[in-house]
């Protein structure tokens, strides 16, 4: 009888890891850190596509991504906690959008009467602008569909905020924006901040059995966030200065020039690119004209970056899992704007006369390419170790 085969020397105390542990994504750490610029450019890819259609059912799938992939993904840092304020902001801007159509009338045309406001005379000058009057189903449903796609494109630049880390995404700018980007990530921290003061302050509040809603409780509350934030404010502006941020380096005239065309030129570029990606029959020249803006800007800002004196330290890597999240939105972008042009009637439903809304099939397909970052991203610290 042969010899029983005996395992070799601590193989029974580790445990045999499964597929999803070795090919799954890695737990979110200093070196493992998604990059910054592929959150955003995966929001912003999902912005784009929500910028190409008013379908409701499109709309309320791309904001379902944005936000299954940030309760997935999200970590307990102050800015992650801004999501829902996205979200609020943009129930918001549709009851407002809602509010506008009610008073002020729409130019769309209806025969479905809801309601009639009273409506209030307007002097001679004001010819063409009524306040009041009959409230019709149609303007009702198209203002809901433009608010909604305002709402949907509030949502994803909130999931990014959510996402991305604001320190790491200065990191990760060129030189020739750093101090503009200080601005914008000094700016982009302070809401997540601020947000973060008001649900301390309400607690405190609540536990010592004051209200925390009405008039008086927002201005008692208001005063000492507004303070809170002077001060952060102050010292981050203390600390800034005294590591030396704003030196600059000596560059030729011709170089600084040529660093000024290049940049307003591509910005300029850019811009009409964008604008005509996002109209509706724009994307043609759109693109073309977008990438020699994107060329023109990138070569400003390598030459630009001969001012800044700086160094960076652990730069962050971009690599596969970054290349595969920001490669989702960019697809979940161009199948949309695929879409628009192949079935516009699918993409934008009919509102005189009304109709219900389908959902289409293959860009709704399309829009869940944006849930591959739930999959492939780093796990945050709190689920890893759940």
């Amino acid at each position: 009888m042969p010899p029983a085969r005996r395992s070799a020397p601590g193989a029974a105390r580790s445990p045999r890891r499964s597929a999803y542990e070795r090919f799954g994504p890695p737990r979110d750490g200093r070196a493992t850190a998604l990059h910054a610029g592929a959150w955003w450019l995966w929001a912003l890819g999902l912005a784009t596509a929500a910028s190409r259609t008013t379908n409701p059912l499109l709309l309320g799938l791309i904001v379902g991504v944005a936000g299954f992939v940030v309760a997935a993904r999200r970590t307990d840092a102050p800015w992650a906690r801004s999501y829902g304020a996205f979200l609020k902001l943009g129930l918001v801007v549709i009851g407002l959008r809602l509010l506008f159509s009610m008073l002020l009338g729409s130019p769309i045309p209806g025969t479905h009467t809801l309601f009639v406001l009273p409506e209030v005379p307007l002097p001679a000058w004001a010819q063409g602008i009524r306040f009041g009057g009959r409230v019709t189903a149609e303007q009702v449903v198209f203002a809901f569909y433009d608010g909604a796609k305002l709402a949907a494109l509030l949502v994803c630049v909130g999931a990014a905020n959510a996402l991305a880390h604001p320190a790491r995404l200065l990191k990760s700018l060129p030189a020739a924006l750093y101090e503009a980007g200080v601005a914008v990530v000094v700016a982009l921290t302070f809401a997540p901040n601020m947000v973060a003061d008001v649900v301390r302050l309400r607690t405190a509040r609540r536990l010592r059995g004051r209200p925390t809603g009405g008039i008086g409780a927002v201005l008692q509350i208001g005063l000492p966030v507004l303070e809170g934030a002077l001060e952060r404010s102050v010292a981050v502006a203390a600390s800034m200065d005294a590591r030396g941020y704003g030196r600059t380096a000596r560059v030729p005239p011709a170089v600084r020039h040529t660093t000024t065309v290049l940049t307003l030129g591509g910005l300029l570029g850019m811009c009409a690119g964008t604008y005509g990606l996002l109209a509706a029959q724009g994307a043609a020249y759109g693109l073309p004209v977008l990438g020699i803006g994107v060329v023109l800007a990138l070569a400003g800002l390598r030459l630009g970056g001969r001012r800044s004196v700086r160094t960076r330290y652990r730069p962050d890597r971009w690599g596969a899992r970054a290349w595969l999240v920001a490669g989702s939105g960019a697809a979940v972008a161009g199948l949309l704007i695929h879409a628009g042009g192949v079935d516009p009637t699918g993409m934008h439903p009919g509102v005189v006369p009304l109709e219900a809304p389908s959902l289409p099939l293959w860009p709704a397909a399309a829009v869940l390419i944006g849930l591959l970052p739930a999959l492939v991203a780093p796990v945050p610290p709190k689920e890893a170790s759940q």
